[in-house]
């Protein structure tokens, strides 16, 4: 059976030519690579690990790494909450926080806490507010 879908992730050969065309017809012999031969690059790291995709491309290994560490920065910056609810609580109520990250889950259990100190704690790890 023939697959009717298309992968979006690009073949190592191909990024190769684009990468040798590229080269080719580069205006001179400092200029930057475009974006979008970066971006072909960082897709092959996944399936071809850092050091493969950069070998087989002839690219520099520590600049590839950078941009793969940028990716995830921009992934972690964009992970915000977007919705925590507070139930109703009494006074000295039982209190349950969990964050949920992409590999884990933190759970804290806070017995009579007030509100009030839940606002002090959070101050105390997040921050003064700006």
């Amino acid at each position: 059976m023939i697959p009717t879908t298309r992968s979006r992730r690009p073949r190592l050969e191909t990024v190769q030519r684009r990468l040798d065309r590229w080269r080719q017809t580069r205006p001179h012999a400092h200029a930057p690579l475009p974006p979008r031969l970066w971006a072909a690059a960082v897709a092959l790291v996944p399936e071809h690990g850092l050091y493969g995709t950069a070998r087989a491309l002839h690219l520099d290994y520590g600049t590839l790494k950078r941009r793969i560490d940028a990716i995830d920065r921009d992934e972690r910056d964009r992970m915000t909450a977007s919705f925590v609810e507070l139930p109703p609580a009494t006074d000295r109520d039982t209190c349950v926080i969990e964050v949920e990250g992409a590999r884990t889950t933190v759970r804290l259990r806070l017995n009579g806490l007030a509100l009030t100190d839940l606002a002090e704690l959070t101050r105390l790890v997040v921050g003064p507010a700006a």
